[in-house]
């Protein structure tokens, strides 16, 4: 389950988490491990600076059979299983609304990176978007919750 966490904080799709190897994790310009790899869908670079929870994470597996002896990061099974554990975690922890592994490349878009002020450039740029206007789309995502979230302090201050 963890493996799918690592999704929500490097934004990577399911397939290029697939085809993670370890060796694309590497010291990047700060000193920092970063994950560096060509996306699969576009071929573009997407150079992912680590988060502490998703560095616990890669760690977790270094180990794991699937991944001793070889470069692969994470044991990873098809894209439908994966969703189904994530169905799993939400009837779990009461969550109703329907995850995926593009949910979750969704939310470190949104609410990982944007919603904590990294500007869309950089969100951009890791992703591997060919495009910034595919990115800007997330930026749209953002806009709707910014609007429901104001409705809520509008309701507030006009019952007062």
């Amino acid at each position: 389950m963890c493996r799918i966490a690592s999704l929500r904080y490097t934004g990577l799709s399911f397939i290029d988490l697939v085809e993670l190897k370890k060796s694309e994790v590497v010291n990047g310009v700060d000193g920092s491990l970063w994950i560096i790899k060509k996306r699969h869908k576009t071929g573009i670079p997407c150079n992912v600076p680590l988060l502490p929870v998703a560095l616990e994470i890669f760690n977790r597996y270094a180990d794991h059979p699937l991944c001793a002896d070889t470069d692969r990061a994470f044991p990873m099974n098809s894209n439908q299983k994966m969703n189904a554990y994530l169905k799993e975690v939400a009837d779990l922890s009461g969550v109703e609304k329907h995850l995926t592994f593009k949910v979750a490349r969704v939310a470190f878009a949104t609410t990982v990176t944007m919603g904590n002020g990294i500007p869309i450039e950089s969100v951009s740029k890791m992703l591997g978007h060919t495009n910034i206007k595919t990115t800007q789309i997330y930026a749209k995502i953002m806009d709707n919750k910014v609007s429901m979230d104001m409705e809520v302090l509008r309701k507030i201050y006009a019952s007062k």
